[in-house]
């Protein structure tokens, strides 16, 4: 009696399980790398949008606000150095709502007074940490 069953041997499966294997292997890191570097834009993002903020604020208030928003908080607070004209906290026009994201960490180090301002924006996923200065925007 002759058998006429088709069907894949054992040595084929294993060699498609194993090559599986590798392609995961081989993407899996790239696909989180990829993430991370995405968590990096969106801070970068947000921080083009709170540089933009504050030379729009120079140009219309003569002086620059200092932002605060803690890892967790939705809601992104500022108060303007020395402003008399301006309120002492609230929202400022403008900034990108990437800026909202519950992961984002925002601080201003030092004063926001006169002709300076230093401040940082994170997202605590990535790696990257962004510098704002009224000279520019750097990474680190």
């Amino acid at each position: 009696m002759k058998n006429n069953i088709e069907g894949f041997t054992l040595i084929e499966l294993l060699i498609v399980i194993a090559i599986i294997g590798i392609l995961a292997a081989v993407l899996i890191p790239n696909l989180l790398g990829a993430q991370k570097r995405a968590y990096d834009t969106g801070a970068q993002g947000c921080a083009k949008s709170l540089q933009t903020a504050q030379a729009t604020m120079q140009i219309d208030k003569q002086g620059y606000f200092g932002a605060s928003k803690a890892k967790g908080d939705t809601v992104l607070t500022y108060t303007i150095g020395s402003l008399a004209a301006a309120p002492a906290a609230g929202t400022v026009d403008g900034i990108s709502s990437s800026c909202l994201d519950k992961n984002i960490i925002i601080a201003t180090t030092g004063t926001t007074t006169g002709a300076d301002y230093t401040m940082t924006v994170k997202d605590d996923r990535g790696s990257k940490t962004y510098a704002i200065t009224p000279s520019g925007l750097t990474g680190s």
